[in-house]
This record gives C-alpha cells, structure tokens and sequence, in this order.
C-alpha cells in the first residue's frame, strides 16, 4: 500500500496505549501537526504476523473510508508503522452520552456511512472504539478488526447487523428510553454468528489474551503487570 501524505520527523507526544499488538503513540510532524502511530516494532517476534495482520486489516478499513470525518484518515502503513489521523474526544466509557437520544441518533447514521462505504467494524462492543468528539458528535477509530467487502452481500449485512445491535446495547445502557419497539426486537435477536463466537470463539480469545498473553481487554489497556 502506497504512502499517503506520509509525515516526517516524527516527535514522540504521549503513548496512548501498550499491548502484544504493538504501542499506539501520539506523535508530532515536522510541521507541528499531531497524528496517532502503531508502531508494530513493540510486539513480541511470534506475534509480529499477527499484529501486521491486525494493522494491515486496518489500513484497508481506512483506505476505503476515505474521507469520512467521523473515523481517522490512513497517513500511511509501510508494514512497521501505521499513521492515521487523530481524532480529539474522549471514549465512551469517559464522557457516557446519558440520555442523548440525539449523540445515538447521529450514532446509528455514522454505522450506515460506514457501512455503505463496505466497511463493518467488528468490534464496537467496546466503549474506548466509540468517541464522543470534542463538539459532542459521535465518531469510530481502532479499525483492527474491521472486514471490507461489497456492504450488498449476505455476509457484510449480516456484520452491519451485529454492528448496530452493539450500538442498540450501548444505548440500552445509557439511553434506554429512547429505544424504539423495533430496536428491542433486533436485541432480542441473537444471531448463528453470535451464538457460535460465544460457544467456540470467545472461549479461545479469552484463554489466549487472558493465560498466555496475560492480557485483561480492559479497555484496550494491555497487559497486567
């Protein structure tokens, strides 16, 4: 994938985040512009493909989004390095849109941007990949696990699915008054990928990231010291 407005001369700002994926760093350019990096070099050598895989996922998600002003911009991914935009705000676990029917209504219609542009995220059960930007909008980053593809087929829709049913519970938790007769059905609504992820997926992902990588999903925190 070619370099896109590739930054130079980076300066180390903040490290955001540590884990066997690698450092996510908030770095300035030369020109005093600020931009997250993911710097692969930090993960260990028998999980590098993995985090490669990860980031390269990523920087196809990105690619294809585009412009989108809502989700970061791809700077650039020479295998090493993945570059992309920084978006101000605070995740969704640290400014909770209690009772804004207005920040989910705005939720539900970034998802279908995202999703017309071929592109389901895949993980958004998680609070720290919903931002709520500075001026109070919704917006998504952490792109690792996204799936790209034509957003018309059986399978893109039915991830689109399980997308909005992860927003339908966020909003369950802190705006559930405000959830429609319809919405409810789709919660109710437990899908075979669901079921079969809870039964055979989840117990995997849990033993590894939890008794090999000593790893709590902690909001993305990393690994316990």
């Amino acid at each position: 994938m070619s370099t896109v407005n590739a930054p130079g001369q980076p300066q180390l700002v903040e490290t955001l985040k540590a884990d066997s994926f690698g450092r996510i760093l908030l770095v300035r350019d030369r020109q005093g512009d600020v931009f997250v990096r993911r710097d692969l070099r930090a993960s260990p050598w028998w999980l590098r493909w993995l985090a490669r895989y990860l980031a390269r996922r990523e920087a196809r998600a990105l690619q294809r989004l585009g412009d989108q002003p809502a989700a970061p911009r791809l700077l650039n991914w020479d295998g090493i390095h993945l570059d992309r935009s920084f978006l101000p705000g605070a995740a969704l676990y640290q400014r909770p849109p209690r009772g804004d029917v207005a920040w989910f209504h705005a939720a539900r219609r970034l998802l279908q941007q995202v999703h017309r542009r071929g592109v389901v995220h895949n993980d958004l059960a998680k609070e720290a990949n919903w931002l709520v930007s500075e001026d109070g909008s919704p917006a998504l980053v952490d792109f690792q696990l996204a799936s790209c593809g034509d957003p018309r087929t059986p399978w893109m829709r039915l991830l689109a699915r399980e997308d909005l049913r992860h927003l339908l519970k966020h909003k369950r938790m802190y705006c559930p008054q405000a959830l429609t007769p319809v919405e409810r059905r789709l919660l109710r609504r437990r899908s075979w990928l669901r079921e079969t992820w809870f039964r055979t997926g989840k117990p995997v992902y849990r033993f590894v990231t939890r008794r090999l990588l000593r790893w709590e999903d902690n909001e993305g925190q990393g690994p316990k010291p």
